[in-house]
């Protein structure tokens, strides 16, 4: 099997910073409540006051303002899954992962309609609070053991060297830059 990461990977650019945009211009009272919370809290991040989880779940607490989300996210798809790289379209297998630290709901309409299977960092869609940790670096192998305890990952793919812990169980790896693929770096 083979395990992609999403967001400038195999998709570009970044899903979750995309949406945001998106819910900008559809809910854009929804979103201003927000800024100033994610603004505090960024500001926070930056000098080491708060930890990223905060940042995250503080990022997505204008998700409790929107009446449908999960009709936003499958309208935010239909425009957007044509960025899906052709690369990846040209190899694609039945038994691909995607696994990614952005959000599961975000996510899943496009992994469905790819008929993939998805591990993702589960964020409350109704109040943006996350379940669980962050699907990145080694929660990655971590989460990708307990749903899929006896895989055998093939090929790795990603944008990212905190993706290294995936690389590193993974028979071969690639560092993705758009549809430039490259062997993954030497420690």
């Amino acid at each position: 099997m083979n395990c992609y990461d999403f967001d400038k990977t195999i998709f570009n650019p970044d899903s979750s910073m995309l949406f945001s945009l998106y819910c900008i211009g559809h809910h854009p009272l929804a979103m201003l409540c927000s800024v100033p919370n994610v603004v505090h809290y960024g500001i926070k991040y930056l000098f080491k006051k708060t930890d990223f989880r905060t940042l995250k779940e503080k990022s997505y607490v204008f998700l409790k303002h929107l009446k449908d989300v999960d009709g936003d996210v499958e309208r935010f798809w239909a425009k957007r899954s044509c960025r899906i790289e052709k690369w990846y379209l040209a190899q694609k297998k039945d038994d691909d992962i995607i696994i990614s630290a952005s959000p599961e709901f975000l996510l899943r309409p496009v992994a469905d309609m790819l008929k993939v299977k998805l591990i993702a960092t589960r964020i409350d869609k109704k109040t943006g609070i996350m379940d669980g940790e962050n699907c990145k670096g080694p929660e990655k192998v971590k989460r990708l053991r307990l749903e899929c305890p006896d895989a055998v990952v093939d090929d790795f793919y990603s944008d990212s060297l905190s993706d290294t812990p995936m690389a590193e169980i993974a028979k071969r790896a690639f560092i993705v830059n758009k549809s430039d693929l490259r062997p993954w770096p030497e420690k």
